[in-house]
């Protein structure tokens, strides 16, 4: 499965869904690397990639074709538990539920939007 994370997503995590068998485009590190959201949006699309954030300005986007949006959403974030977070998500959701669904983990729950929208 194909994945870009954005760079609030800890490296930790990059490399765990490496392990995993994810193919993972991290722009961190890269000429991309503080690139505007709107280009990071665009970049998962063109790449069929799902998008793991921690930024809710991506939901903005919930209505339009997508290959799959990872939200983040903790009180107090820190790097172990964005990670335990994200994992948890990858994990309950198979490759086939991801286009057009969009997954917000918090704390302690996920809410899910799943979006008609066509291609």
């Amino acid at each position: 499965m194909k994945v870009i994370v954005d760079e609030n997503i800890p490296r930790m995590t990059v490399i765990n869904l490496r392990e995993l068998g994810y193919d993972v485009s991290d722009i961190r590190g890269t000429e991309q690397q503080g690139i505007a959201d709107d280009i990071l949006w665009r970049k998962a699309q063109l790449e069929n990639r799902i998008l793991i954030t921690t930024d809710k300005g991506f939901s903005a986007h919930r209505n339009e074709f997508h290959y799959g949006l990872l939200i983040i959403r903790l009180k107090q974030p820190n790097r172990s538990k964005i990670h335990q977070r994200v994992l948890h998500a990858m994990k309950t959701y198979s490759k086939e539920e991801w286009p057009q669904l969009m997954v917000i983990m918090r704390d302690s729950f996920q809410s899910t939007w799943k979006s008609s929208s066509q291609q």
